[in-house]
């Protein structure tokens, strides 16, 4: 797809490096979206988390409340989903990459955060729309939010049970109640 890594692309060295530095356990995820789960919400509406990106390097940023954009220590947790783009689509160097983050960040810490309107979703298309990642510049939450249901992986398999396991949960005992009254 046009989102993400191509084959050919996943054959470059550069993305070779990029991939190769992708570690969960340090909480790095260079050229990434990442995703975790909001407590309560997304136990009800397990599509619906918080989102961060990921500079060069992997350091994470995610715009965690009003006037506040949060480096290294994502609001609600450690990802448990990540999308890695391809940053070729984003520019020539991982300058082009890490100068779109930086303008972003810089942006959303002089703004209130809104929950429905501008929020971490609305923080990460910024920084994709600064660098016109494949060749856009029309990057917005909703955007990002079906995007990363359909191309993000989980980090672990007791990361997707963090995700899922409240909903099921909740699941059976929204069934059991209904079925025993």
């Amino acid at each position: 797809g046009p989102y993400f890594v191509s084959e050919e692309m996943a054959a470059s060295p550069f993305l070779e490096r990029a991939a190769a530095k992708i570690d969960p356990g340090k909480d790095r995820f260079p050229y990434c979206i990442v995703w975790t789960p909001l407590p309560m919400i997304t136990w009800i509406l397990p599509f619906i988390g918080h989102t961060g990106i990921g500079n060069s390097e992997g350091v994470i940023y995610d715009f965690a409340g009003p006037y506040f954009v949060s480096e290294d220590n994502m609001a609600f947790g450690r990802p448990t989903k990540y999308w890695q783009l391809d940053p070729h689509r984003a520019g020539t160097t991982e300058t082009d990459w890490d100068q779109a983050v930086t303008a972003g960040n810089k942006e959303y810490a002089k703004r209130m955060h809104n929950l429905c309107c501008d929020n971490c979703h609305s923080h990460v298309a910024m920084c994709l729309n600064n660098m016109r990642y494949n060749n856009s510049s029309k990057w917005n939450m909703f955007k990002i939010g079906a995007l990363l249901m359909v191309h993000s992986r989980y980090v672990s398999t007791s990361a997707m049970l963090k995700t899922w396991l409240p909903f099921v949960i909740i699941c059976i005992i929204v069934t059991l109640a209904l079925t025993l009254s």
